[in-house]
């Protein structure tokens, strides 16, 4: 481990198989405009295409709040403390994606293949659901650290692949038909503090979405690690001031101390506390406690549950989850899914 690697993984496209070392897609709360990995040690994946065995046998009503909350039909998603949204790796058809518009207002939506899939069953299916009245959250996968390296092995700069990777981002946002002004995510899967080619790899890729049609954004891990160490920071320890930072606070240092153009933040925290596990029922995102806003910034979205859950960090909120540890969505049991809450029902102004 180098000074400043990072400790952790919180995506399902980092290094399969690694299931601790710190973080989490995730940990959510999105700061918007904010003035704005790694040695994987822990891995939470992602929602993924197939349902584990027996997952279809697991009914909407073992998922805690949501049994009444589905029931009492949660209008397209909206409710008093926001609007609630989810993301998977893989579409789970038209017909699926219209029964959970019932529960949700916004849906993630991948421009590229998702983080461990060699394939991107989401593509052209936007007017689809933009006619099922859907918002969206738009996403592009980013790369490992170890991806970043191989490059630079071959003479290939952390900051020109990221140009590459961004160009094709957007040049897939315009074949999809997003308005300009859409705000496009990477997915950032690693956490902890940035290693040097991960942040030239990140901020030359919002740079560059900067200069299209499109604005930036990145999907990061708010959960807390000590800085000495990059260790996670126990779900309820306390810490010193001064001694623990997130990714979300790296990345947002670096784009202010380089005078970047300002970036969107999804900001992903399953841990329970603040998170309230798998359930239609959240806190307002005012009083999430999800992340310390940046000056003039709003908190737009948070992921909020992840699909299987991490043990060590939803202790607190185990019996909201199924059996099997996936979230699974309200009239559509066999979807397992991460659910997000925001303050718009379009966080990407996608439509």
């Amino acid at each position: 481990m180098r000074p400043g690697a990072l400790r952790f993984c919180f995506g399902s496209g980092c290094g399969r198989g690694f299931r601790y070392g710190v973080g989490g897609f995730w940990v959510l709360g999105v700061a918007i405009l904010l003035l704005t990995g790694s040695r994987c040690s822990y891995a939470s994946s992602r929602a993924q295409s197939v349902a584990p065995a027996g997952g279809s046998a697991v009914r909407a009503e073992q998922v805690s709040g949501v049994a009444s909350g589905a029931a009492s039909g949660v209008a397209s998603g909206a409710a008093a403390d926001g609007y609630r949204g989810f993301d998977r790796n893989e579409y789970p058809g038209d017909q699926a994606m219209a029964v959970l518009h019932r529960s949700f207002a916004f849906t993630g939506y991948w421009l590229t293949n998702p983080p461990g899939e060699d394939r991107n069953s989401w593509k052209g299916k936007r007017e689809t659901l933009r006619r099922q009245g859907w918002g969206f959250l738009v996403l592009a996968n980013g790369r490992l650290d170890a991806e970043i390296r191989r490059a630079q092995r071959r003479r290939v700069s952390p900051a020109a692949l990221a140009r590459s990777d961004a160009e094709s981002a957007v040049a897939n946002a315009r074949v999809e038909g997003f308005p300009a002004g859409s705000i496009l995510f990477l997915d950032q899967e690693e956490g902890g503090e940035l290693l040097a080619e991960q942040a030239a790899y990140l901020l030359a890729w919002t740079q560059t979405v900067a200069g299209s049609k499109y604005m930036p954004g990145v999907y990061a891990s708010g959960a807390p690690v000590f800085i000495r160490s990059g260790d996670p920071v126990p779900v309820g320890a306390a810490a010193a001031a001064g001694q623990t930072t997130t990714t979300i606070d790296d990345i947002r240092s670096r784009v202010v101390a380089g005078g970047l153009h300002a970036v969107a933040i999804f900001d992903a925290q399953d841990a329970c506390p603040p998170a309230p596990g798998c359930t239609l029922l959240t806190h307002p995102l005012a009083s999430s406690g999800e992340i310390v806003l940046s000056p003039g910034g709003d908190l737009v979205a948070w992921q909020y549950a992840q699909s299987p859950r991490r043990p060590e960090l939803t202790r607190a909120c185990a019996a909201s989850y199924a059996r099997d540890g996936n979230c699974y969505a309200p009239g559509a049991p066999e979807v397992f899914l991460d659910m997000d809450l925001a303050s718009s029902p379009d966080p990407s102004h996608g439509r």
